[in-house]
């Protein structure tokens, strides 16, 4: 396997955050299976605390600390999900964070970082920036980074997800996750293919922000062009490692547009009721899309998160999608 994840590391992260997260959930939605002609199996990470499967990857990296590392406090970067994992861990651990967030992070992501007690340190909406500004905050404080994405540790524990959704159900054809730096869909395509090996793994991100599918074509990291969409959680390019594993064991990344990512989050807040961010939308909005021939197949669809500005529904008038 081209990683330095392995599935024994996923059953040991299991293990490691089993008393700090939820379980979750997996549902169903006749009027979904109608729609796209295929058994849809959701995945509701948007039920995780924090309200996004990010607390799985930054639980298992934090209580991975040594006592020596864990003293030093925790940093981090993020648009607002990551963040929120980071900080309440942090607290469940008994340490201080600190987050470098972009000033533009939707409002309810900037609340509830603060709400968990860490250090919130603005800056501009860059990769650039964001790494910059957590590693001035690295060097003034001692803390110790927790990779968003591009880390073992974080990898392991965002793919007990998916090693959840195959413990609940049985022969899926298709587990489908969205993509933006990689840590979901590299863990979710490690456990497939070491529990489920016959099961497709499909990546899914905004056709604005395609670098994921333009890397696995090249073969190599296509980094992301100035990104302009609704799904703030996929601004991100691949990191070395997630893309590493994607290109070995991801068979497809598909896209969506814009417009259908909005009409799939709408369509599952008002039909199966629950509550989606932009992001998680994406793979079924793919799949209104018909990106890919899945006629009567079972899907598994992990939805990532259900962290929404509600004064900012995209389908309101005058909603802003930068």
């Amino acid at each position: 396997m081209t990683s330095s994840v392995s599935i024994s590391d996923i059953q040991k992260a299991a293990v490691r955050i089993g008393p700090y997260v939820h379980r979750t959930p997996v549902l169903t939605c006749s009027s979904i299976n109608r729609l796209v002609d295929a058994e849809v199996f959701l995945k509701c990470e948007n039920f995780q605390k924090t309200g996004a499967f990010k607390f799985r990857g930054a639980c298992n990296a934090v209580f991975s600390l040594s006592e020596s590392q864990a003293a030093r406090g925790v940093v981090t970067s993020s648009s607002g999900n990551h963040a929120q994992a980071v900080a309440l861990a942090a607290r469940l651990r008994g340490i201080k964070a600190f987050v470098a967030m972009p000033e533009t992070a939707p409002r309810v992501k900037k609340v509830a970082v603060a709400g968990y007690g860490a250090k919130i340190y603005f800056c501009e909406w860059t990769m650039e920036a964001l790494d910059a500004t957590a590693a001035r905050v690295a060097e003034e404080t001692g803390a110790v980074f927790v990779e968003p994405f591009n880390a073992p540790e974080t990898i392991a524990g965002q793919g007990t997800a998916a090693l959840e959704l195959l413990q609940d159900v049985a022969n899926l054809d298709v587990v489908m996750a969205p993509v933006g730096g990689g840590g979901l869909l590299a863990g979710t395509a490690i456990a497939v293919s070491g529990f489920s090996p016959a099961t497709r793994v499909v990546g899914a991100e905004p056709a604005t922000a395609d670098d994921a599918c333009q890397s696995l074509k090249e073969g190599r990291i296509v980094p992301a062009r100035p990104p302009k969409t609704i799904a703030d959680g996929l601004r991100t390019s691949l990191g070395d490692l997630t893309f590493a594993v994607i290109r070995s064991h991801v068979g497809q990344i598909v896209t969506a547009s814009e417009e259908a990512i909005v009409a799939a989050m709408r369509y599952v807040w008002e039909r199966a009721k629950i509550i989606i961010e932009p992001s998680a939308a994406v793979p079924i909005a793919s799949l209104l899309e018909k990106r890919q021939e899945v006629l009567g197949q079972r899907i598994g669809i992990i939805l990532s998160g259900g962290n929404v500005d509600l004064d900012c529904l995209p389908w309101a008038i005058g909603s802003a999608h930068e």
